[in-house]
């Protein structure tokens, strides 16, 4: 038999310390691809199933994204078990999933309410770990709860296979090793979005930001005034909102005064289908400043949230992770097997839910092993494609997906209550990279495991 460099270096390390025991009357220990350390891990699995924890935003700003995610994850999950018509499963490149569970034991879930918090996502995680032997936690649509759970999880030794997170510090200075993010982030949504701002409004701008007060709104601002600044805009200023406002009045009227010719709403979720109505309801679309026709910018935008945005949305320009409607056969097998399941198209939350379920599995099918060093060994540099975001590298240095990323506009003539972005510019993966290094952090290391 034929041992890769890795294998043999391994085996010379176990014949080395056997010998060094022999005549001791100390018995060796027995060392197997299965189980040389990886017997005492936390909530390894020894039956016939396994569990993964699904952290959600079931209530508050988040909710509707949080509630995308759910289906997407329980369909994941039925299609890793064999239900269903598969999925992505067959779609995926390269794949080891078979369609019989993970590694031959049927998944099943937990669920916990984070409430778009990161104390009750944290508490929540800390239970079902804990509580409900969960060997993986996922979910999140809020980075505030993502970069929570994530500290939590390196701390526990279970991965986590983050949902919705945009925020740069979640694979930035917040990074761990257990923490693996699929959703693209805030640099990578200046780097897409500035060209097609500078195209469409020219370079002689004054922008004023409002911004989610928190992790993720603080740096979809600081990337977006990057991007816009490179193009000759000023900042004439930038405003923090509290995570959750109903009534952004207060916010709105200083804009009018301020000399500002676009408006840059750095919010998600609720707080965007409440503030861009409002902004509209202002006036704000239908003035001129500075000579100019006024603009309005949501730098990141779901279907969910331009749906419940309606009619304000028309027109306006932001950046997507994915959207239903692509032609590529990832794309195509998703929304056909979400739609068959809801009755609806899925959301990029949704998208992103799925995936990173499959990927998870798909690893461990791989290493063959649940034990999380080795899972994180299969995940880190994976080159894969399949999944509606065309090549895709979950880079080492930061776990980060480098893949594609769209820039999309609000359909100005939609013809269903689900068309209502339209996709205008895919920029691919080299276009969106960046070097890992500019957010600083630590990943952390992998071993050894910690025991919960």
């Amino acid at each position: 038999m034929t041992l890769s460099k890795r294998g043999l270096t391994r085996r010379r390390v176990i014949q080395t310390g056997m010998a060094g025991i022999i005549g001791t009357g100390i018995a060796p220990m027995v060392f197997t691809r299965g189980a040389w350390a990886q017997e005492n891990f936390c909530n390894n699995p020894t039956g016939d199933t396994v569990t993964i924890g699904l952290n959600l935003p079931l209530t508050g700003a988040y909710a509707e994204e949080g509630a995308d995610e759910q289906k997407a994850y329980e369909l994941a999950i039925a299609h890793l078990n064999g239900e269903g018509d598969g999925g992505l499963i067959g779609v995926l490149t390269p794949t080891a999933l078979k369609g019989n569970g993970i590694l031959g034991k049927k998944v099943g879930f937990v669920s916990s309410d984070s409430q778009t918090k990161s104390d009750v996502a944290r508490a929540g995680a800390t239970r079902m770990i804990e509580r409900d032997g969960a060997i993986m936690i996922t979910g999140g649509s809020s980075s505030g709860e993502a970069i929570a759970v994530q500290g939590l999880c390196q701390e526990k030794g279970i991965i986590f296979m983050a949902g919705l997170t945009h925020s740069n510090d979640t694979t930035g200075k917040d990074k761990r090793r257990y923490g693996f993010r699929h959703f693209f982030n805030a640099y990578q949504s200046g780097i897409a979005l500035g060209p097609v701002l500078g195209e469409e409004y020219g370079n002689d701008r004054r922008a004023y930001h409002l911004t989610a007060d928190y992790t993720w709104g603080w740096t979809q601002e600081e990337s977006i005034k990057e991007a816009t600044e490179k193009l000759g805009w000023e900042t004439v200023a930038a405003v923090r909102t509290p995570l959750g406002s109903t009534d952004y009045s207060q916010y709105l009227t200083p804009i009018l005064n301020s000399g500002a010719d676009v408006l840059i709403l750095n919010h998600y979720g609720l707080d965007m289908v409440n503030s861009l109505p409002q902004a509209v309801q202002f006036g704000l679309r239908d003035r001129q400043a500075n000579g100019k026709q006024f603009q309005i910018v949501t730098p990141l935008v779901s279907e969910l949230m331009a749906k419940g945005a309606g009619e304000a949305m028309r027109g306006v320009f932001g950046t997507s992770n994915w959207h239903w409607n692509l032609q590529d056969p990832g794309s195509i097998a998703f929304t056909k097997s979400f739609g068959a399941a809801y009755g609806s198209p899925p959301s990029q939350a949704a998208h992103t839910a799925y995936v990173q379920t499959l990927l998870y599995a798909d690893a461990v099918e791989r290493a063959g092993t649940f034990y999380p060093p080795e899972v994180i060994k299969a995940l880190e540099g994976h080159e894969f494609d399949g999944m509606g975001n065309g090549r895709t590298l979950y880079r080492a240095e930061d776990h980060q997906c480098m893949k594609s990323v769209l820039v999309v506009q609000g359909n100005e003539a939609p013809t269903s209550e689900f068309d209502v972005l339209n996709v205008v510019r895919e920029v691919d993966r080299d276009g969106a990279t960046y070097d890992p290094s500019i957010f600083g952090g630590e990943l952390g290391p992998a071993e050894p495991a910690p025991v919960c």
